[in-house]
């Protein structure tokens, strides 16, 4: 029965292992020059090993949600931990970029068993007067961990090399698979047709759109490039279609988006995961190819970020059960945008680095009040039979917007890079350098295709400002409060879901 679930435990348990899938969505961009002259392979390639991962991971999360639904969430986290760790393994030991590219659409496949439950679970078990709280946990777990990863990423390259970054997993990933055995709960699961045909126009229409973005810049934005884009675009519209007039169970359940801020928070987390995944990739290569840093002092740069998120989630997840969201998401979207403005006025190959560290730390506080709003905005209102529906939803739309941050910060590296540098190129940057600064006749012009680049992340931003400004006030209803054993005490919860059409 629920209500002898214990659900703080259950809920750390899972944290743990959400923690290590999301740390491998930044973790690699610090190792991507460091990659990129080990295998001896351009820019492009090397975006792929980060893009193959985003692409494998969000595709199948809408099914995988459901599958929980079906056959248990625990089951299905187990299941997904077990190929991640597994595939981690394989990353460690691939001996060209085309064997980590395959090995990271395995991970990501892991992790997309994986993630929906994690927030599946979270609405199931925590009554509603305490999951904004958990929400709040959940969400800062996704803040710090990608502010995390590219620092630990920076320690594991140069203290032991870039396969580290995927070796540590393994440990992990074990004591991560004991503790879920152990502590998360056997859930009631429901039927549930799958819709293998929305499935599959699904992930035609995300591959086509998300190559034809990212090797765009390859050949030279020409007609077939273009077809493809347009072509991913019809076939994803074509799939919205026939989840409007499928007859049987869609796989996108278009009535979620009946609800006011489940639509508005879905486009705000699609927003924040394309800037997220966007702004390392310049910062990155800012730091190790203009300015000669070692990959651990480039991730220090970043340090202020995490600590100021981890100083500031306590707070925020205090504060997320008692305001409404939106007056916490306002100024963490706005203080993002500031950030990375700052950041693309400062990067000049002479700026003194600890400068750099101010728009870091705002960039740490943003980020506070963005994860957790987002969360619990779009989750008050998920009945339990939907949670794994709308849980796989909200996660997708945020892996989307990261692999079109990724594939769209490639095309525009490229471009900019192009414009400022003719003939120049990341993996000429790192020869021209020879493992220091480059030289200030190329710093300039690295320097500023890099922070023209960051314009684009902080342009998401602008738009997730305006969007999470639109959210409607929470207010009390009864759907929760009729449904007493849900909760996860035997006390009947106190009603606190949103009603926003």
């Amino acid at each position: 029965m629920q209500h002898e679930t214990k659900p703080w435990p259950a809920l750390w348990a899972l944290v743990f292992g959400f923690f290590m899938i999301l740390v491998d969505s930044t973790i690699v961009s610090i190792a991507n020059p460091a990659i990129l002259a080990d295998f001896q392979t351009d820019l492009t390639s090397v975006l792929w090993v980060t893009s193959a991962y985003l692409l494998a991971y969000a595709v199948p999360l809408l099914i995988t949600g459901r599958l929980g639904d079906r056959f248990g969430p625990k089951r299905l986290y187990l299941i997904g931990l077990a190929v991640f760790t597994l595939s981690s393994l394989w990353c460690g030991f691939a001996g060209t970029i085309e064997m980590l590219i395959a090995a990271r659409v395995v991970q990501g496949l892991g992790a997309a068993l994986m993630t929906p439950q994690t927030m599946a679970v979270i609405t199931r078990i925590f009554p509603p007067t305490q999951r904004g709280g958990a929400m709040a946990i959940w969400g800062a777990t996704s803040g710090v961990a990608l502010l995390v990863g590219p620092i630990l990423g920076g320690v594991l390259v140069d203290a032991a090399g870039w396969q580290w970054i995927f070796f540590v997993n393994v440990p992990v990933g074990i004591v991560g698979f004991l503790l879920a055995w152990r502590l998360v709960p056997d859930l009631p699961t429901h039927p549930h047709r799958f819709d293998w045909f929305g499935v599959a126009l699904s992930a035609v229409g995300m591959f086509l759109l998300i190559f034809g973005i990212q090797e765009g810049g390859t050949y030279d934005w020409n007609g077939w490039i273009i077809a493809l884009i347009a072509g991913g675009v019809l076939v994803l519209a074509g799939f919205v279609v026939w989840q409007r007039f499928n007859r049987s169970e869609p796989l996108l359940p278009l009535a979620l988006f009946r609800d006011r801020n489940f639509s508005l928070a879905n486009a705000g987390i699609t927003l924040v995961g394309l800037a997220i995944t966007g702004f390392a990739l310049p910062l990155t290569f800012y730091f190790q190819v203009a300015r000669g840093l070692e990959p651990t002092q480039s991730a220090l740069m970043l340090a202020p970020m995490a600590i100021a998120a981890l100083v500031m989630a306590p707070l925020v997840g205090r504060l997320n059960d008692r305001i409404d969201p939106k007056w916490l998401a306002i100024p963490g979207f706005a203080l993002v945008v500031v950030s990375l403005v700052l950041y693309a006025v400062l990067l000049t190959p002479d700026r003194p680095l600890w400068v750099l560290l101010i728009p870091s730390a705002i960039l740490g506080l943003g980020q506070s009040g963005v994860w957790a709003p987002l969360a619990s905005t779009a989750t008050r209102n998920l009945p339990p039979q939907q949670a794994g529906a709308g849980s796989g939803v909200y996660n997708m739309t945020r892996q989307i917007g990261g692999v079109l941050g990724s594939a769209a910060m490639a095309a525009l590296l490229d471009a900019r890079l192009s414009a400022n540098l003719p003939g120049f190129t990341a993996g000429s940057a790192e020869q021209a350098g020879g493992g220091g600064a480059l030289p200030p006749q190329l710093a300039e012009g690295f320097s500023t295709a890099m922070s023209q680049a960051l314009w684009l992340p902080a342009a998401a931003f602008a738009v997730g400002l305006v969007v999470v400004a639109c959210f409607a006030k929470p207010k009390v209803t009864v759907a929760w409060g009729e449904r007493p054993a849900d909760a996860s005490s035997p006390e009947t919860p106190t009603p606190a879901s949103v009603e926003s059409r």
